[in-house]
């Protein structure tokens, strides 16, 4: 019976978490095949797998203080002081100093780094508001809006009015990736223009402006990677995650903790978006070369006959590879494939694995497809059941 089998699984995790330290490899191993949504488990879990909570419960409440603190203080810093900043200009003109002027050709003015700091909020803008188009969730206004930033006294602008406000061009950043320019599958067509979304009332804030804000923080402390497209994909899930949170104080905080979370997981995979570490050890061509000879080592056949077809991993596997697959599935697809990715303790060795039981699931059509036909089944995956690639991944890895 089903119901028995799930409430078995949910006891299994609450003993695991319920001990005072908990026991990582257990919890791995419940973790990989798939954790329960009930009672908050998945974020807790995720959270401990992204190291962002110890394995000693007792430090936990004083961890998480310090970073929701901490996290309070970077808005305060990265999107108040800027934003007071602008407003106040309005208000006193004649005490603008040549070190204040906006025309301060200096590179270290502070309105130089506004307008720069704009060009990154633009594209993040723009790759935000159109993360899972075919979901309401992230067009809906959050139940715990910002007040730090919707402080109706405080009259410096949000994001959004920022974003409003910025005649810029923006220049496109970090767009040249190969496969980016493809980054979105035809699964996810975005509304055709801007204005289709409704704009939410003052006082108000739609969850993708929640992630415009913890992208646009992430990119001003990383200023060596900043903000590349694709980066919107990865955040997506995790946030989505934390702010369905069934435990409302939890749930309060899920900006932050996404913050600190999203900062864990691109620290172990920020070489994919480093264009000039793609061909190191370390960067996505390496990546994608092993994905091939995993396949070349499972199924000879249907490798030969991609390199005959001169079928290149970066057409497909890029993407995959880059965005964890978050875009070839449904978002609650994609997160139960992350309950595996995250508890791998090789650490995304099993997302190659994954990226070969899809090539092996459709090899009868591959193997009859031409170029054309085939391109089109991998830029497009046809198979939408996880569980079955999931399990199909795990027979490859128990077959070594």
């Amino acid at each position: 019976n089903g119901r028995g089998s799930a409430s078995l699984r949910i006891a299994d995790f609450q003993e695991v978490l319920g001990e005072p330290t908990v026991a990582l490899a257990k919890l791995r191993e419940l973790c990989f095949s798939g954790i329960p949504f009930d009672g908050g488990l998945r974020c807790l879990c995720w959270k401990i797998l992204l190291n962002y909570l110890p394995l000693e419960k007792a430090l936990w409440s004083s961890l998480l203080k310090k970073q929701r603190d901490l996290y309070s203080q970077f808005l305060k810093e990265m999107i108040i002081q800027p934003g007071i900043a602008k407003a106040n200009l309005g208000v006193s003109r004649e005490d603008v100093t040549l070190q204040d002027h906006p025309l301060n050709p200096s590179p270290d003015s502070r309105w130089n780094n506004y307008f720069k700091d704009n060009e990154v909020l633009l594209q993040i803008d723009k790759d935000v508001r159109r993360l899972y188009p075919d979901m309401a969730f992230f067009q809906r206004p959050t139940d715990y809006p910002c007040l730090l930033v919707l402080d109706p006294q405080s009259e410096f602008e949000t994001l959004r009015r920022r974003v409003e406000q910025t005649t810029l061009k923006a220049q496109p950043v970090a767009r040249s990736r190969s496969g980016f320019t493809n980054v979105s599958s035809p699964l996810k067509a975005a509304p055709s223009s801007l204005s289709e979304y409704e704009v939410l009332p003052n006082g108000c804030e739609a969850h993708w402006e929640v992630v415009e804000r913890i992208l646009f923080i992430y990119a001003k402390l990383n200023p060596g990677i900043a903000y590349v497209q694709g980066m919107n994909e990865i955040v997506g899930p995790l946030y989505y995650t934390f702010a369905t949170d069934p435990n409302s104080e939890w749930k309060e905080h899920a900006e932050a903790d996404t913050f600190f979370c999203f900062t864990n997981l691109m620290a172990e995979i920020r070489d994919n978006f480093i264009k000039s570490l793609d061909d190191s050890q370390c960067g996505i061509t390496y990546k994608m070369e092993k994905v091939y000879s995993t396949l070349k080592e499972k199924d000879m056949e249907l490798y030969l006959k991609l390199q005959e077809q001169n079928i290149k991993p970066q057409f497909f596997a890029f993407r995959w590879l880059t965005l964890l697959l978050s875009q070839e599935f449904l978002l609650p697809d994609v997160i139960r494939i992350w309950d595996s990715l995250f508890a791998d303790a090789k650490r995304f060795d099993f997302l190659l694995l994954v990226c070969c039981a899809m090539l092996t699931l459709i090899r009868d059509q591959l193997l009859e497809g031409d170029f054309t036909l085939n391109m089109r089944l991998l830029q497009d995956y046809p198979i939408s059941d996880v569980h079955l690639i999931l399990k199909k991944a795990k027979e490859l890895q128990d077959s070594k």
